[in-house]
């Protein structure tokens, strides 16, 4: 059974940063596609960024140009740099597979940004 758990969520103000981090029970992430995903109350997980195997990455139109993933494949660990905070960044973030593994589901780290 893989479990990822995410860390470095915390509270910023309109314009900080923070770095979120993923690790995996057991090496997992090659060969595949990981992502890092956010959920607030009410409303359906969002796909933030993803990273593919070869490095490859594309990002949802709401944090274009803003937040930065990549992955270190000796480490096991997938990270998320998030510049240029905005209140609408507020969320619980979760890392997880593409496509999305129920059972890999995490505790998220909850991103809470002030105006």
């Amino acid at each position: 059974q893989v479990q990822f758990v995410e860390s470095g969520g915390g509270s910023v103000q309109s314009g900080g940063s923070l770095r979120l981090s993923c690790a995996a029970s057991r090496r997992i992430f090659t060969p595949f596609d990981m992502a890092w995903y956010r959920q607030v109350p009410g409303k359906q997980r969002e796909l933030v960024a993803r990273i593919g195997g070869n490095g490859a990455t594309n990002y949802g139109d709401s944090v274009k140009g803003r937040f930065t993933i990549s992955r270190d494949t000796a480490k096991n660990t997938v990270d998320l740099q998030m510049n240029s905070l905005k209140p609408e960044d507020t969320a619980v973030y979760y890392c997880n597979t593409i496509p999305s593994v129920p059972d890999y589901w995490g505790q998220g780290t909850q991103v809470f940004v002030s105006s």
